[in-house]
């Protein structure tokens, strides 16, 4: 009975550890940039959830790299208009070169013409 009784505990031990290696094994996808973003703007005084300034960020790479808004100055617009109220155009070129320092940092080329104007 005791031989029995061991082994129906080591089956379910075996089952366990089966079941939960694969969860070990490949641990969920990390937003680690995302928090680092947000942290990023936060200290800007851009205060919304995590997603949402993340979407907005990877938004603005989007439409850079398809040339939607041709300068950084269009951009910022785009921004502020987007971003909570009494966000200042500072702060939305701040969110711009974060954003571009972030998700697509291969064209910091673009921020960088706002000083050529």
């Amino acid at each position: 009975m005791k031989g029995t009784k061991l082994a129906t505990i080591g089956g379910l031990a075996a089952a366990a550890v089966a079941l939960a290696a694969p969860a070990l094994a490949s641990p969920p996808p990390s937003n680690d940039g995302d928090v680092s973003f947000k942290n990023t703007v936060n200290g800007f005084g851009i205060y919304q959830p995590q997603d949402q300034l993340a979407w907005m960020g990877k938004i603005t790479c989007d439409r850079i790299g398809k040339g939607v808004d041709g300068d950084p100055y269009k951009s910022a617009t785009f921004i502020q208009r987007n971003l909570p109220r009494g966000t200042t155009q500072g702060q939305a070129f701040q969110f711009l070169g974060a954003a571009v320092d972030h998700y697509c940092p291969d064209q910091i080329g673009f921020v960088q013409r706002a000083g050529t104007h």
